[in-house]
């Protein structure tokens, strides 16, 4: 057996390994992925998937709130950090994506249903926060 064999068959096991995720995770986990590179990049913010991550979370959409930009340009930014929350909730609940008519949210094993997105925004007008809207996901209390 030749190394580039060996190398093939250690990468095939290897994918075969990983849990398959819902088809409806695809986009969130993109728009996640992608607000994590461009904080890292552009603000010199490290998100890591982390419920603690999420106090940074908060803090950045409060920052953006008190700059004067159209909300057609921040709902991109809220968006990101709503899918960033929402893994953040996936990895510590076990729960997984939905998507229904173009909206995408979290379902926790327990059969809640939460909508990270919609907290971003409502973090943005002061009313929210992703931090706890996490910690109430992992409590299982209803």
């Amino acid at each position: 057996m030749t190394t580039e064999t060996t190398a093939t068959q250690t990468t095939e096991t290897a994918t075969t390994r990983q849990e398959p995720r819902p088809a409806a995770a695809a986009t969130p986990v993109r728009w996640a992925a992608d607000t994590v590179t461009a904080m890292r990049e552009g603000a010199r913010l490290r998100l890591d998937y982390s419920a603690r991550s999420l106090w940074s979370v908060d803090r950045a959409i409060e920052e953006i709130r008190g700059e004067p930009a159209p909300y057609a340009a921040v709902e991109t930014v809220l968006r990101g950090f709503g899918a960033c929350a929402g893994e953040v909730m996936v990895r510590q609940t076990g729960g997984e994506w939905w998507a229904s008519g173009g909206e995408h949210g979290v379902r926790t094993p327990d059969g809640r249903l939460w909508d990270p997105r919609e907290e971003a925004r409502r973090r943005y007008t002061a009313d929210g926060s992703l931090r706890l809207l996490c910690r109430d996901a992992s409590s299982g209390d209803r």
